[in-house]
């Protein structure tokens, strides 16, 4: 009976990875600007809850028929009466109801299991509804309802017409019996809550202030920042307006931070800015921190690739090849060794004396200034 379920799950443990990895980017960026940083639990509740989507969306569409143009169903594509489930439980295991040892039929038959199944498959919703999200019951029972009722229509719709005729019926049963599973997960979460950790707890005591901006953060900015300069610039070059381009770079990487106080558009979706040795970023600083790191390496490797794209690889161009492999090599050392020590300080942040610092969530700054009012009125009153 357990042998239909388990191609499904297997091909929803081999799927995950792959999903995770398409996840990852927009979780992280989810996370940096709700919260300010990544929670180790919060993160292991998301996943897992990524994993149980892919398996129940699985287990409701697999297998597939073998071909796009499939027969129709003899047996129609809908079933409209409520508690039919009841009358085959009655039919398939032959209890009897004034002979008790008839019972346990029931959980040998197809119809049972096939109602445990429905009820089980959204039980993990209601509990993530209930113990992550925090909804209340009469959202949690929408929310269970509505995946239940995007389950039958994927499949009365043969994926919404991918396949010529539905290979699953609308089942009405199915539908009742996936929310009572969402909200006897909701259930069971309560229940659970009372000895997990609560998720609004998670930030507490966490100093944003002193929490080490990671290179994997850094380098989600930088993506976007590229992101929205690159085009803009290709453009600009395409057009031959190659001074445009260069003054739109000197515009995003220098003015920009100095104007926003250290921030570009990569950095404020992230949540962290430059910062130098004072409250207001100075010019200087920045044009010494991008200057070494855009002007130079990133400058040094454009200048040889526009100039050996335009003059040919000549005798110079291949000393200089050799030279800028072994800038770039040391520049690689230089960035594993920072990346496994962290009291090390990448080169262009040491020598402007410039470093990146978290931008607090506004929830988490309004409770912080709270929190340090309260502690204020409590050392006057003393």
């Amino acid at each position: 009976m357990l042998e239909p379920y388990i191609s499904p799950v297997a091909y929803a443990f081999m799927s995950f990875p792959v999903a995770a990895l398409l996840f990852t980017l927009p979780f992280l960026i989810m996370q940096y600007r709700r919260h300010g940083y990544v929670n180790w639990l919060r993160s292991f509740l998301l996943y897992l809850f990524l994993l149980y989507l892919i398996n129940a969306l699985f287990l409701v569409i697999l297998p597939l028929p073998t071909s796009r143009h499939n027969a129709p169903m003899a047996s129609g594509y809908t079933q409209l009466v409520p508690f039919q489930f009841v009358s085959d439980i009655m039919k398939e295991t032959g209890i009897v109801l004034d002979q008790p040892s008839t019972y346990m039929r029931l959980f040998k038959e197809r119809a049972v299991l096939q109602v445990l199944f429905n009820v089980m498959l959204t039980m993990p919703l209601g509990m993530f509804l209930r113990y992550y999200a925090r909804v209340n019951w009469k959202t949690g029972l929408i929310l269970s309802f509505s995946m239940a009722l995007f389950f039958e229509i994927t499949q009365v719709t043969a994926i919404y017409g991918y396949y010529d005729y539905p290979y699953r019926l609308f089942d009405v049963d199915d539908l009742m019996l996936n929310t009572l599973g969402g909200m006897t997960g909701y259930v069971v979460a309560s229940w659970l809550s009372a000895v997990l950790p609560r998720m609004e707890s998670l930030d507490a005591g966490v100093d944003l202030a002193k929490k080490r901006v990671s290179y994997t953060r850094r380098a989600i900015a930088l993506l976007f920042d590229w992101m929205v300069l690159l085009p803009v610039m290709l453009v600009l070059f395409i057009l031959d307006l190659k001074m445009y381009g260069i003054a739109a770079f000197i515009l995003y990487f220098l003015l920009v931070p100095y104007w926003t106080n250290g921030m570009t558009l990569g950095k404020a979706l992230v949540r962290i800015r430059i910062v130098g040795s004072e409250e207001r970023l100075a010019f200087k600083e920045v044009v010494v921190r991008n200057g070494i790191l855009y002007g130079g390496w990133w400058g040094l490797n454009a200048l040889f690739a526009v100039s050996a794209v335009s003059s040919g690889l000549g005798m110079l161009h291949i000393i200089g090849a050799l030279l800028l492999l072994i800038v770039n090599g040391w520049l690689f050392i230089h960035l594993l060794a920072c990346l496994f020590n962290r009291n090390r300080v990448l080169l262009h942040e040491r020598i402007s004396r410039t470093t990146h610092a978290i931008i607090p969530p506004k929830r988490l700054a309004k409770a912080r200034s709270s929190e340090d009012e309260l502690s204020d009125n409590a050392e006057e009153r003393t």
